[in-house]
């Protein structure tokens, strides 16, 4: 069962290879559901972030679920535009008291620059906020520690002085905007891959070859999104609000031969 498979991140840390991605998903209502519906499927990972303004929903749907603690991964973000060795500090336990928990599995480096300033040079502020990841994480607050949407360029500064090397990027990936350069110099440092987007926000669901696989494979284009994520050996964090979509998210029996894995590569 996919749900049930797992990563070995290189400190032994085991990551299930599908979450639940809340991006976009408001605080309240629809995120606790979405929460609570995944978790009720079987999901053991959750994706969040503090710019997503919903990790109180979260926490609360995954403290009220009766799951133990210990068997639900829970990723959160430093936002963005927060640069620098206290601001990672105090965003880190910001993020710990709105969840509720009392330690996060994963926290990442949202992204190597602002959202509204993509491009510019932020290397001194992402090793500031580095020191701080690894203090966190020799703390035990934390169990892994990683960056999201980083390039090479971005990462080779991070492991010039480093103690402790990101273990997770997590990037933008699917069928269609593969970053290729980016998996293969995160593969050769043995960091490993999360793909977001897998669906890419749902603009891909139409594609002819996607649907003409899906029907091969008795599927829907979304599964087959999903499964091409997973067969590229990598985290795959699809988002749903819908509890017919996030139970059909999981629904992975199957595999997409090398012959359609390379027509979905030409795509």
């Amino acid at each position: 069962m996919a749900l049930k498979d797992t990563f070995i991140l290189k400190n032994g840390v085991s990551v299930p290879k599908i979450g639940l991605g809340t991006w976009q998903i408001p605080d309240g209502k629809e995120a606790y559901n979405s929460i609570k519906w995944a978790l009720e499927a079987g999901y053991r990972h959750i994706d969040t972030a503090m710019a997503y303004g919903n990790e109180a929903s979260v926490g609360r749907a995954i403290r009220d679920s009766g799951i133990p603690r210990e068997e639900i991964f829970v990723t959160t973000k430093l936002p963005a535009q927060n640069k620098g060795y206290k601001i990672a500090h105090e965003c880190f336990e910001k993020s710990l008291a709105d969840l509720g928990l009392e330690y996060i599995d994963l926290y990442l480096i949202h992204a190597p620059w602002p959202w509204d300033q993509i491009g510019i040079d932020c290397t001194e502020g992402n090793l500031d906020s580095w020191r701080a990841f690894e203090e966190i994480y020799e703390s035990g607050k934390v169990k892994a520690i990683g960056i999201s949407n980083f390039e090479p360029k971005h990462i080779e500064p991070i492991l010039a002085m480093c103690k402790h090397m990101p273990m997770v990027n997590q990037i933008r990936f699917h069928i269609g905007d593969r970053q290729e350069e980016v998996v293969d110099y995160c593969r050769d440092k043995d960091i490993l891959i999360t793909a977001y987007s897998p669906l890419a926000t749902g603009r891909i669901l139409n594609d002819k070859t996607i649907l003409d696989v899906a029907e091969k494979y008795n599927a829907s284009p979304a599964q087959i999104c999903i499964k091409y994520c997973l067969q590229k050996d990598m985290v795959v964090i699809p988002k749903s609000t819908k509890k017919e979509r996030i139970i059909s998210n999981k629904e992975l029996g199957f595999i997409i031969d090398d012959m359609d894995m390379k027509a979905l590569d030409r795509l």
